[in-house]
């Protein structure tokens, strides 16, 4: 996964933090035995989703550089220091 993009954009950190916090009010509400607090929390979970989208549609979802493989680092210097 060193190679990809996945998880280290401010889109997605945004759209978890979001959907993490409506798991934890849809959880506490469940505890509570009150329904309405439950579904709210589900709601927030699904705006997390929506939000991390609209944000990766904004271009704040782009890929990282790619990083050369350490491997192909290595050789390169060990072939130019020989």
């Amino acid at each position: 996964m060193a190679g990809s993009s996945h998880g280290h954009t401010p889109a997605a950190w945004t759209g978890v933090t979001i959907a993490f916090i409506g798991f934890c009010v849809s959880g506490a509400f469940m505890v509570l035995a009150n329904p309405l607090g439950f579904w709210l929390g589900l709601v927030i979970v699904a705006i997390g989703g929506v939000v991390g989208m609209a944000m990766r549609a904004a271009g704040m979802g782009g890929k990282k550089p790619e990083h050369d493989d350490l491997a192909k680092v290595i050789a390169a210097k060990t072939a130019n220091a020989a």
